[in-house]
């Protein structure tokens, strides 16, 4: 999604962008078997096919949306770099992944001609942990997930659900919302239904439409995020957002959302009676995070990123 909605904004003020997709690379694992068939499949691309590619482009410049570096590129490079959870909640990732992902993600970043972060959040994990100095780092928020049509689907009326959307890696906490749902259930006469939509894959962006219309809350627990991406799509349809407090989510939520502690279910078992209880309540948030959201767009994104392209050719390449 980050990078469809990013060309399509690059593309929109004039960049040029020559798209190159590793179609041998599979989803990421946070760790196990698959994760090192993808770092075979990533090895071979960033040194021999990605660079061949930028060459036969002339590319002004190469942009890695994962911290990655290819040593014969001939032309400036530019990595993005998400969060740092592997750093940041250890235990939730393979300790082969974790020590892969901190050393080689590390040595692409100080290696890049400039560094994207994809929130303050990250930049300040990127300085503080990887050395990365702040020259050469540029704050590129996203805009949100949702399209323009599907954004202004009316709310239905008596919500029918809680909703999670996203995968079930472990920093996701997934067990810890089981268990809040559980407690919710236990201490309520009429609860509310828990729907888990994107384990597998995600909906079509019509039945996601349909999925937050009819939310009592998005409830996103994950114990780390370098951006909080589901939470601003969800503000961007009005539908209030319960939320682990992290400096990620937070940044993007700012005073729309309803903070829990990400370990403890009993906290998020409240937060969601109140919620479900509470028409006034659900209101306010939706209306909080609306206003909230219009401060996120991928047209600033994509300038953003123009900033950092034009930083790796004047200062890597002057």
């Amino acid at each position: 999604m980050y990078l469809e909605r990013l060309i399509r904004a690059l593309n929109a003020i004039g960049v040029e962008v020559v798209e190159a997709a590793n179609s041998a690379r599979r989803a990421p694992a946070g760790g196990g078997p698959r994760s090192a068939l993808n770092w075979g499949a990533d090895a071979y691309w960033t040194a021999v096919e990605l660079p061949r590619r930028a060459r036969e482009a002339n590319a002004d410049v190469l942009h890695h949306p994962l911290p990655a570096y290819s040593r014969v590129a001939g032309c400036p490079q530019v990595v993005t770099v998400h969060d740092l959870a592997f750093e940041r909640v250890p235990e939730c990732f393979d300790p082969v992944f974790r020590t892969y992902a901190s050393q080689a993600h590390r040595r692409a970043a100080k290696k890049a001609d400039a560094v994207i972060a994809v929130s303050a959040t990250t930049a300040l994990d990127v300085k503080a942990r990887w050395g990365i100095g702040e020259e050469r780092l540029v704050v590129a928020r996203h805009g949100p997930g949702q399209e323009p049509d599907t954004v202004r689907r009316p709310r239905d009326g008596q919500p029918k659900h809680f909703l999670y959307v996203g995968d079930d890696e472990p920093r996701k906490n997934l067990n810890t919302l089981r268990d809040a749902h559980r407690r919710y259930v236990a201490t309520t006469d009429s609860p509310l239904p828990l729907v888990l939509a994107g384990l597998d894959e995600l909906p079509d962006a019509e039945r996601l439409a349909q999925l937050y219309s009819q939310a009592a809350a998005l409830v996103h627990p994950s114990l780390h995020e370098g951006f909080g991406l589901t939470p601003l799509e969800a503000m961007t349809t009005g539908t209030p957002v319960i939320a682990a407090r992290s400096p990620g989510v937070t940044e993007v939520c700012g005073e729309a959302a309803l903070y829990v502690d990400p370990r403890d279910p009993a906290d998020l078992a409240a937060s969601m009676g109140r919620v479900a209880a509470d028409p006034a309540l659900r209101a306010d948030l939706g209306e909080r995070g609306r206003r909230q959201a219009a401060e996120f767009s991928w047209a600033r994104s994509a300038r953003a990123h123009v900033e950092a392209y034009t930083l790796a050719i004047q200062g890597g390449w002057g």
